[in-house]
């Protein structure tokens, strides 16, 4: 995938970690856009709609987790991906920025040239959606996946799930009645260069059965193996 035209967002308050992401991306061939903090970030996220946004987590004022929060909470930028900047190794970390809608991670310090094929990875699973989704339906039962506009609803309520939580979700029901290993929700759902374990996929699965209520049963537990979405409803 060329980069050409492609525009990074960089949120970051070091000056120094700045000028390496902006040089490395300016010379992967990326338009490159740098701010210091994490309210300004958003406010260029909205106006700028970049391709792509690395953010620190650890900004003055708004942290990186609350800005992820605002842009996948908004249908504006929610579509945007984003890899996380920590200098914090705590998988619970990670597990937060994913939940919150987070499309990698990345903890300092780091190679830039990993940096951008992360990059590049993210933006070619990002892209091979687009066009796919106008105005793509999935119904099972009490349950309807608005795919365009990433919304849930549960016998005609609408579920509030993060965007980690919908993908799982979609990718379950896509494969309905058919196991899937917790390594290959890892690889189709986060993607394995993301470098979560598997009981990320157990904790989600988890949050995601509490959100489904009396329909959990939906999901069920191949013990030993992993998880497969109920053949009928």
């Amino acid at each position: 995938m060329a980069s050409e035209n492609l525009k990074v967002l960089i949120v970051e308050d070091e000056a120094d970690i700045q000028q390496l992401l902006s040089f490395h991306f300016q010379q992967g061939g990326y338009r490159v856009e740098v701010c210091g903090n994490g309210a300004e970030g958003l406010k260029k996220a909205r106006e700028r709609k970049p391709d792509l946004i690395v953010l620190d987590l650890m900004l003055p004022g708004m942290d990186g987790f609350e800005v992820c929060r605002a842009l996948k909470g908004a249908a504006e930028t929610r579509a945007i991906p984003v890899i996380m900047l920590t200098a914090k190794g705590e998988e619970i970390d990670k597990v937060v920025g994913f939940e919150l809608g987070a499309d990698d991670y990345l903890t300092k310090p780091f190679s830039p040239r990993e940096l951008l094929l992360r990059a590049k990875a993210v933006l070619r699973r990002t892209q091979k959606t687009e066009g796919a989704e106008e105005s793509q339906q999935i119904r099972f039962g009490e349950l309807l996946l608005d795919l365009s506009r990433h919304k849930v609803w549960l016998a005609g309520k609408e579920v509030e799930l993060t965007a980690i939580e919908f993908k799982l979700l979609r990718y379950l029901l896509e494969t309905k009645g058919r196991v899937q290993t917790r390594d290959t929700l890892l690889d189709k759902v986060w993607g394995y260069d993301a470098y979560v374990t598997t009981r990320t996929v157990d904790t989600h699965v988890k949050r995601l059965r509490e959100k489904l209520g009396k329909f959990e049963n939906y999901i069920e537990t191949v013990r030993g193996i992993g998880y497969r979405f109920a053949e009928k409803a």
